[in-house]
């Protein structure tokens, strides 16, 4: 066997992920940890010398009983598949290792801990591609890039450098490079390299990487990127079609072309779409004549529910009838039957194979029958169970059918496949089968890869299952490679991290969000104080909101900084109890913030609140209002009408607590000067339109044309009877986040937007759950 066979033959070693995930690998940790194997002569062999344990099948390996199990795929040669039809229990049994066991040691071990795009799993082979653009000590690199780069390719390199989640511009880089350096491998190589580490799903493009190496580098070359790819979208039925269509063309020894079937296999052939797969298969193996392997086949896809179920079922019942049943069975199903009969027992074990490790239920049967009346039975065994596949089809075909973007794509999925992944989640659970629900979750995860709530109900789901190690491996991943941009995760994994125990990840993913993902982001700052103040460290949780206080006074008319003085009064009032300073912050708010509703709600909320005797400056309060709510063409307030409004009724219903009947008055006149004439003249245009629609007899007196001054007064802020007295239980809604707060995301991307409504009551501290 060949180099490249050894490698094709077995599966490659991937690093595991690190625990945290924040570690050295905050700039770019896809390519930080991201270094490609050399993968051919003894050095292959050696490196790999666990190869086909760790990839033969713990991709699948979720449960007890699953078709995939690592070690029940662990061998894939003839002695497997006799063993299987034989009907052998299955191999986690017989070792005393349960499905969940194996499971975890096979995704997270070192030898093989990355799926679906993983940190270790999509390496650049020249290192960091975009560092290199401006030169390299790499000698390859500099001959590569001796000649020039064309202007364009100078410019989109430049794009990609400065944001590198452009996918318009990479695949743009990608074609111009193409383009211009046809038979330059290594500037193929380092564009395909780069841009792979940021889209390891997208397994059209690893496919045309291969064919440029097939075109212009060497079979071990071409190996090399396909054992990348398929660490890179590992649940991709298409990636492991391409692999094995290329084994084929390549390697004459057909143990060599099975195993690569049988790792893909492991993977994804329980998927729904698995077919065109299958097909490969069963076409090599027609060609090879070998008609015992073929019945093995058809009897492992009549297992489970796929699309072309029926067509498979139709085509083993064929070649049932075509072939004589000593053909069709394995050697160990043979020796089995013959020992049987030669026993004189009168009745024999006929193999019902159980590839995915389910139960086992032998069907006896009489030594005695006739060849038509076992081949009767042989068909009848494996017709139950695509009938049992048939009945569990009909329950998840609606899913199934709806999902019309099964690949990735950075473009975003309409709402409707949305929710019907979330239903066939759910439905999944419910069955509670954790092969499936995993299955399904990484299914889930390529089509949705770009959402960081399939990613979180993920890992709650494999911590529910008290699978921990598998919940932190899928975390790691959106953390590092897929939602690494969106600070949702990294909120997430900050308070995941606190839970299991591991402050330092969960400081670490907050520090990430400080000063990378998004600075100045309100929630983070509340959610990182809190845990601080949780921890006991509660001048580490003020030094918090002062530095994030600090940094938003340097912005021009920051959004942020009045909720920051409003949260950080309130926060300083609930954990400490220090009236004065937490008065102090919000005074030095009204200097040193833009006038804004949450500051001086905040405010006025702060004086309702203090204990008798109570020390309220009404002159000095109104002063605020009147001069937020008037209307300033040279304020630089951005607040809404309504905003102003809003506020106005609010101040009246304090002063009805808390002032006389002269600021009571005053307060009235303003409200009704400013608010009242808007609102009755787009009551008076609707009541006109009523009156023109309505019929004179059923007209009646409308109120507006009896009410008194008073009465028209309160109809300029009818909710503001209730406002006040239901203050403390109302939550205060924030103003949307501004263009410079908000993450900037490249066309295509779908932004992932995180509500910014913190529950800034007195009556509690979490302000997030």
């Amino acid at each position: 066997m060949g180099d490249s066979e050894t490698v094709v033959a077995e599966a490659s070693a991937a690093e595991a992920y690190p625990p945290a995930g924040y570690n050295n690998t905050v700039s770019n940790p896809v390519n930080e940890a991201g270094a490609t194997v050399e993968i051919s002569g003894e050095a292959a062999a050696q490196a790999n010398s666990s190869y086909e344990f760790a990839y033969s099948g713990d991709g699948n390996a979720y449960a007890a009983g699953d078709p995939n199990s690592v070690l029940q795929q662990a061998q894939f040669g003839a002695t497997n598949e006799s063993k299987q039809g034989a009907g052998v229990p299955d191999a986690n049994e017989a070792s005393g290792v349960s499905g969940k066991e194996a499971m975890e040691s096979a995704m997270v071990s070192g030898d093989h801990s990355t799926v679906n795009g993983g940190v270790g799993s999509v390496g650049l082979e020249n290192g960091n591609a975009l560092e290199n653009v401006d030169g390299s000590d790499d000698k390859q690199l500099t001959d590569a890039y001796a000649a020039a780069l064309s202007a364009e390719e100078d410019r989109l390199w430049n794009i990609v450098t400065a944001n590198s989640s452009d996918f318009t511009a990479w695949t743009s880089l990608i074609e111009e490079t193409e383009k211009v350096a046809e038979n330059n491998i290594l500037k193929i190589r380092r564009v395909y390299d780069a841009f792979l580490a940021e889209f390891p799903l997208c397994y059209g493009y690893w496919k045309k990487y291969a064919d440029h190496e097939a075109r212009l580098g060497s079979v071990d070359k071409v190996v090399e990127v396909y054992e990348r790819a398929v660490q890179g979208v590992t649940y991709s039925v298409d990636m492991w079609l391409h692999y094995c269509i290329f084994a084929i063309s390549t390697y004459g020894d057909p143990d060599t072309v099975r195993r690569l079937f049988e790792r893909g296999l492991a993977y994804v052939g329980t998927d729904y779409l698995s077919f065109p797969l299958w097909d490969k298969y069963i076409e090599y193996e027609y060609i090879q004549q070998d008609w015992a392997r073929l019945a093995l086949i058809y009897t492992r896809i009549l297992e489970n529910p796929n699309q072309q179920l029926d067509r498979y079922f139709s085509s083993f019942k064929e070649l049932a009838s075509n072939r004589p049943l000593s053909e069709l069975r394995t050697a160990d199903e043979a020796a089995a039957v013959a020992d049987v009969v030669s026993e004189g027992t009168g009745q024999a074990v006929e193999g019902e194979v159980r590839p995915d490790g389910a139960e086992n239920s032998p069907k006896p049967v009489s030594a005695g029958l006739t060849e038509a009346e076992e081949l009767e039975k042989y068909i009848g065994i494996r017709e139950e169970m695509f009938k049992k596949a048939k009945e569990f089809d009909s329950k998840i075909i609606g899913f199934e059918t709806a999902i019309r973007r099964p690949y990735f794509h950075v473009r975003p999925l309409n709402i409707g496949e949305l929710e019907n992944w979330h239903n066939y989640l759910d439905f999944i659970e419910r069955e509670g089968d954790l092969s499936k629900i995993v299955k399904l979750y990484e299914r889930c995860v390529i089509a949705c890869a770009n959402y960081p709530e399939y990613w979180i109900r993920y890992v709650l789901c494999m911590e529910a299952s008290e699978s921990m190690d598998l919940a932190n491996n899928v975390l790691a991943r959106a953390s590092q490679v897929f939602v690494k941009r969106q600070p949702e995760i990294h909120l997430f994994c900050a308070r995941f991290r606190e839970q299991a125990g591991d402050l330092v990840g969960a400081r670490a993913a907050y520090q990430l969000v400080h000063t990378e993902i998004s600075p100045g982001l309100l929630e983070a700052i509340i959610r990182h104080g809190n845990m601080e103040y949780r921890l006991g460290k509660l001048e580490d949780a003020f030094s918090l909101y002062e530095q994030a206080i600090a940094i938003e006074k340097g912005k021009e008319h920051s959004q942020t900084l009045p909720m920051l003085f409003a949260q950080y009064s309130r926060f300083v009032y609930l954990a400490s109890g220090n009236a004065e300073k937490a008065r102090e912050i919000l005074v030095g708010g009204l200097d040193n913030a833009t006038l804004s509703k949450p500051l001086l709600e905040a405010l006025l909320h702060f004086e309702a609140i203090q204990p008798q005797p109570k020390r309220v400056d009404i002159d000095f309060l109104e002063s605020l209002v009147v001069k937020f709510v008037t209307p300033n063409p040279e304020s630089h307030s951005v607040a809404s009408a309504t905003e102003r409004e809003e506020l106005s009724s609010i101040f009246l219903e304090f002063l009805n607590l808390f002032g006389d009947v002269q600021s009571i008055k005053r307060g009235e006149d303003r409200h009704a000067k400013l608010f009242l004439p808007h609102r009755s003249m787009s009551e008076l245009k609707k009541r006109h339109a009523e009156d023109f629609l309505a019929s004179d007899k059923t007209k009646v007196p409308r109120a507006y044309s009896a009410q008194s001054p008073a009465q028209s007064l309160m109809g300029a802020y009818p909710n503001a009877p209730n406002q006040w007295t239901n203050y403390g239980a109302q939550p205060q809604t924030w103003p949307a986040a501004t263009q410079a707060q908000a993450q900037q995301w490249p066309a295509g991307y779908t932004q992932q937007v995180v509500h910014y409504e913190p529950v800034l009551l007195f009556s509690e501290i979490e302000v997030y759950a």
